[in-house]
């Protein structure tokens, strides 16, 4: 009977962990599923047809448009250069840096690591003004280099302490072994550490890709040529002092979805790559 009992809650605990999980996959999901909703609904049974859980017919009128009659495509390859180029530079500054503040003992260190901290607590309205005049005389605004510039200024701190966090995960006998073998420092940090820390660099990648990919604000700001604009200030051309086209702008951020997902199953394939040699070295 006490085991019938207990296999019974056992089961009952499944069933319940397996429902909760359920419950927030599907209210994870459920905003995208009205994404996709909006923007295959016609415009006329857009406000006609109230709130159905999905239209009586659907087109794809609102992609065709997007793709073919507004500069989305610019858009896109714009915030796909952006985004890819930040990643890169803020992934190599701070995996640097990350390794000089987890390996080598200096004077102010902790002073250096305060003011990378402090930088973070900063509003990005109170930047915007400071960025904008020192960026004026140098010739870097309204261009993406520039953009890409700010992007890697704001986000490598907190990347730096997401590396330092890994490289202090691996130990240091292992470089230390490796220079005895007659490696030089940044040998052993190439050929030893750097593979062991592959996972981290792809959280890293992931982090600042999202981060760059939907920023708006330093975009805007920044960005004054309409073929120079970011996905997400080029979402704001749909929205005018009357109306919004919602289902052009859905149609919009869908399409921008395949970037970001393709560009993270890449990432995901390395973070594989990574755990596995970490495992196999460890």
């Amino acid at each position: 009977m006490v085991a019938g009992t207990s296999q019974l809650r056992r089961r009952l605990g499944f069933c319940g962990h397996w429902l909760a999980l359920a419950l927030y996959v599907l209210a994870a999901l459920f905003p995208l599923f009205w994404l996709v909703k909006i923007a295959v609904t016609p415009t006329d049974l857009l406000f006609g047809e109230g709130i159905r859980l999905w239209p009586s017919s659907t087109t794809l009128g609102n992609f065709q448009t997007v793709l073919g009659a507004t500069d989305f495509p610019w858009y896109f390859l714009n915030s796909v250069i952006v985004s890819l180029g930040t990643a890169v530079a803020v992934t190599a500054v701070a995996a640097l840096s990350g390794y000089a503040l987890s390996r080598f003992m200096f004077r102010w260190k902790n002073a250096v690591a305060f003011f990378l901290l402090l930088t973070q607590i900063f509003p990005l309205v109170m930047l915007i003004a400071p960025i904008y005049r020192l960026m004026t005389p140098l010739g870097l605004v309204d261009s993406l280099m520039g953009l890409i510039l700010v992007y890697t200024a704001y986000n490598a701190p907190f990347a730096t302490f997401l590396m330092q966090s890994f490289f202090e995960g691996i130990p240091k006998d292992l470089e230390e072994a490796a220079m005895i073998d007659g490696c030089t420092r940044f040998q052993a940090l190439w050929r030893v550490i750097l593979p062991l820390t592959l996972p981290g660099m792809g959280a890293t990648l992931g982090f600042v890709f999202t981060a760059a990919w939907s920023e708006l604000l330093f975009a805007l700001m920044l960005i004054s040529t309409e073929t120079r604009m970011t996905f997400p200030v080029g979402l704001l051309t749909f929205v005018s002092k009357f109306s919004v086209d919602w289902g052009q702008m859905t149609a919009a951020a869908v399409l921008a979805l395949i970037p970001a997902c393709a560009f993270f199953a890449v990432i995901q394939r390395y973070l594989v790559q990574g755990l596995t040699a970490g495992a196999v070295k460890g």
